[in-house]
């Protein structure tokens, strides 16, 4: 119970600081899961990042919820679920209370206009180091680079990019697995 709490308390902070959605959270999670707490490795949760982003829902839930359920199970599972929703469901319960009716006040505006940029950074952030930790070299550079270009140029939906990819990876796989025997 004692880590479920502690669960608890690592995912509230991630989602009270965290502003921009999932992948502004991806870097601050694995800070405190791969680098501080060392509940993963790089390649775990990289795999996790994976998982949750084929998941439906959420990525930064999805992934609290992975997290969760390798270290504790359902207990750890609920924990970390609760913990890193709870903030944006409770700020988000203020705003519509307290803020919606400020919408047009200019500073409000402008306090809105200046964090967009720290949210895309963020995301970018969030970004190269998936890169720099998924080892991805080579003729592998590849892939990522198409998968932009279809979703950006022309507008194909990443739940088939995820598709194409398992079952490209699953092919793959088979034919090697062919050659070796």
């Amino acid at each position: 119970m004692k880590e479920a709490l502690k669960f608890f308390i690592i995912f509230f902070k991630l989602g009270v600081f965290t502003i921009g959605g999932g992948y502004a959270m991806i870097p601050l999670i694995q800070a405190e899961v791969v680098d501080k707490n060392n509940w993963l490795d790089n390649d775990e949760f990289l795999d996790t990042i994976a998982v949750a982003q084929s998941a439906p829902g959420a990525i930064a839930i999805n992934a609290s919820i992975l997290i969760g359920y390798k270290l504790k199970k359902i207990p750890g599972a609920i924990a970390c679920a609760l913990g890193v929703s709870l903030p944006s469901f409770l700020i988000i319960l203020f705003i519509v209370k307290y803020i919606y009716n400020f919408r047009d006040n200019e500073i409000v505006a402008k306090v809105f206009k200046g964090i967009t940029p720290a949210v895309v950074g963020l995301i970018a952030a969030s970004l190269y180091r998936l890169i720099k930790a998924s080892k991805i070299k080579g003729l592998l550079l590849i892939i990522p680079l198409l998968a932009l270009i279809a979703i950006v140029i022309f507008g194909i939906s990443p739940v088939y990019i995820i598709l194409l990819a398992a079952f490209g990876s699953i092919g793959y796989h088979k034919l090697i697995e062919r050659k070796e025997s």
